[in-house]
Parts: structure tokens; sequence; C-alpha cells
């Protein structure tokens, strides 16, 4: 039942309403739908949404062979290569405005990397040459200008206490054992258009500005995952090591079995956050980056990390037949958060299909999909899913499609249950 209804929906709401969202005066797809179902033809056109729309129809002609698919994955990849893409210093835009042109010119490696990861998946769609070049040009612009390099000085403003904490200017956070400020590893994220670094607002919450995130590392790692799995270049597999390396070392908190979010240059946790929906889905993606790497002793390494934020998650996060969001400083917000729904299902049939005698993950994804059926997805016509829901589980009015309101999360799920189940 489970899979057929996700199909249903895939093909019957998700694929319809994305499609309805082409822009075939301006390229690209419309940036802007609101609560009311008032379209915004004119709204800026983020990139991160283009590319992935970009991955969605490509994905889903990959599982459906349908041609429709591909040609809508063409249309937006002919958005991207001819707008989102600067000619001049490379890497890929921000945003642009509804006509194509540079809105935000920031360069952010988040967004260089979901253009990888799109740009990948629709090689593996359309065997586009031209696709798999702009995404190795674009992997060579992550390494090149996004990769941080330190210069051997310390970290200003914090400092490893030696007493299980990390001070900072304002705070004080316990840390496992012997756990010190590493040196500037992995990315640094937001920079001008020429790639000088800047701050970053852009993947910042919470109340702080943050160097480095959680996030934009478990996004390259995504997207480096698909370029290997469609080229099975080595130097790609060697980042993917390093970045596991990272998770395992930095991130990732053995004593709390959680990730941390926001960290400064040197890896220092800059704010007690637990993010159950990045949790639950960085479970997943790192348990398939493992599996397409291929690396034995990572397996070893990672997947004991995987199965514990997994078992946190479903005990910690899991409740009323649905994922609350967050918790700050010990505090849970308990909003219903739709991508969080959507990467929860996939996270506990993964946890399943890994451990099958823990049935309850199945039942969970079952249960977490109901929940999404019956009170997530907009019955209204020309809508697909609320953006969250209240403590009441009613709708929250925020826009139906915005710059990160897009089909990635809940049709990845659909996809992924396909798949799986």
């Amino acid at each position: 039942m489970l899979k057929t209804e996700v199909k249903q929906h895939l093909t019957e709401t998700l694929i319809p309403f994305w499609q309805g969202m082409t822009d075939r005066e301006n390229g690209g797809f419309y940036g802007y739908l609101s609560y009311g179902l008032e379209l915004d033809r004119k709204a800026v056109k983020g990139c991160i949404l283009n590319s992935r729309i970009l991955w969605f129809f490509s994905n889903a002609y990959l599982a459906l062979g349908e041609e429709h698919l591909l040609e809508s994955a063409g249309h937006a990849f002919r958005f991207l290569r001819d707008h989102c893409l600067d000619r001049e210093y490379g890497g890929v835009y921000w945003s642009l405005d509804y006509k194509g042109e540079p809105q935000d010119e920031t360069k952010h490696t988040y967004n260089q990397a979901f253009a990888i990861y799109a740009l990948s998946s629709y090689y593996d769609a359309s065997k586009d040459a031209e696709a798999l070049e702009i995404a190795r040009g674009l992997y060579r612009v992550a390494e090149e200008k996004c990769k941080d390099v330190w210069d051997g000085t310390a970290g200003p403003g914090s400092s490893p206490a030696g007493d299980g904490t990390v001070k900072t200017p304002d705070r004080e956070i316990a840390m496992p054992e012997g756990r010190n400020a590493a040196p500037g590893i992995g990315y640094r994220e937001a920079f001008t258009r020429d790639f000088v670094p800047a701050e970053n607002d852009k993947l910042s919450e919470n109340g702080v500005m943050a160097e480095k995130t959680m996030n934009t590392l478990l996004h390259v790692f995504e997207a480096y995952t698909e370029l290997y799995r469609v080229t099975g270049d080595g130097e790609v597999a060697d980042r993917l090591r390093e970045m596991l390396d990272i998770v395992a070392d930095k991130v990732y908190n053995p004593r709390l079995g959680r990730q941390e979010v926001f960290f400064d240059r040197f890896w220092n946790p800059l704010i007690d956050l637990y993010s159950y929906g990045h949790d639950i889905e960085a479970a997943w993606l790192i348990d398939r980056g493992l599996d397409i790497l291929g690396d034995r002793a990572y397996t070893e390494r990672l997947a004991p990390i995987t199965e514990t934020i997994t078992d946190h998650i479903f005990h910690r996060a899991y409740t009323d037949h649905s994922l609350v969001n967050e918790a700050e400083n010990g505090v849970v917000d308990r909003t219903r958060v739709w991508w969080v729904q959507a990467e929860a299902v996939v996270g506990f049939l993964n946890g399943y299909q890994r451990h099958q005698e823990k049935k309850e993950y199945l039942a969970a994804a079952e249960d977490i999909w109901g929940y999404i059926r019956d009170h997530l997805i907009d019955r209204r016509p020309g809508s697909e899913w609320f953006s969250g829901l209240d403590e009441e589980h009613r709708p929250i009015q925020k826009a139906i499609v915005d710059p990160w309101k897009c089909p990635y999360h809940n049709g990845r799920m659909c996809l992924e249950v396909m798949k799986r189940v």
C-alpha cells in the first residue's frame, strides 16, 4: 500500500504540479507561489530551486521512463547552463531575476553542490556529455575556490579548553573526550562573485553566523556521491573519504549521539542545536554514499554512527505520527516541517532495510507517510504540500513554492520508496 500510494502521489500530484510551474517565456521555473496559490511570474528564481527541479525530473525519468519527464529535465538543464553559470568567474549564482539575469551574485558552496548533484543525475538520464562537463567544472570550482586552506594560525576567539569543553567568546559547549579545535579543513561556505570569503548569512540560523555547517558538508557529500556514481572518478572518491572523516571526527558528537550543526572555521560548534530532520537525512545519505563508495574500512567506521543517529531520532523525535523539528538548548520546536517528514520516511526505511529486525522503523515510515497524506498534502487544486504544520497540526501559512520549497525532498521520498519497498 505504501509504494502504491506514494507512486500515485508522485505521478498524479507532484509531477503535474511542477510541470505546471514551467516558465516557457523566460526559461526555468516560476519562483514563487503564495499560500493563497497566487503565482508571481516575476519572482526571483533561485538557482538552488532550479537545480533541485533538474534533479527531480532527471530521476523521475530514470524511474518511470516517460519522455515528457526528460523534456522537463532538459528545460531545467538549459536554464542552468544558459543563466545560472557565471561565465567570467565560474560557479553558480545564488539567484536570478525572472528573466534569468543575475539577482544575487553570491557564490555559495551549497549552491555549487546542488548543481553538481543535479547535473550528474541529468547526465545519467540524458547521456548529454555537456552536462557532465559542467558538473566536472563545478567540482573543480568547489575544490579550488571553496575548499578551506588553513594557514596554521589559531582560530580567532576560540580554543580547546583541555577539560572536555570548547570555549568560544560567549559560550561553552561540552564536547566528547579528545575533541579539539581542528585546523580548517572541509569547505568554506559563502563568497563574493569572485570567490572572496564572505559572511555565511544564507546558511546560518538560530542567532549565529557559522563559517561552516553540517548542512553544507552533507550536501557536498551528497553531490560528490552522485558524481562518483556516474563517473567512478578516484579523485572524487578520495574527497568522499575526506568528508566522511570530518563527519566522524568533527561533526558527529558520540557523547550525545547526534551531529552538531553550526561551527566556526575550526569546527568548534557554536550552539546547542539538535536538528532532527538533518540527522535522519544524513543517516541515509551517508549510508548511500558508503554503498556507492564501496570502501569496507569506511563502512565499518561510519555505519555504527548512522545506526545510532537513526535509533536516536526514532526515540527522541518521532512522536504523534511524525517528527518534531529540532531542539535548541533542550527546548523542542514541535513544528512539523514538510521536508523533515519526507526525510524521516526515507531514513526509517533505510534503517529497516539495514536492520530488518527493527520492524518498528518500517512501521514508523508507514505511519509518517499516513501523516503526510492526511495532513501535509494540500488538497486544494493547483497545490502540492504545505510548508509546515503547527503544534495542533494546522497548516502554517507560508508559500507553497519559494527558493527553498521544491520537489527535492518530497519527490525524492517518493522515488526512494518506489525503489526500496
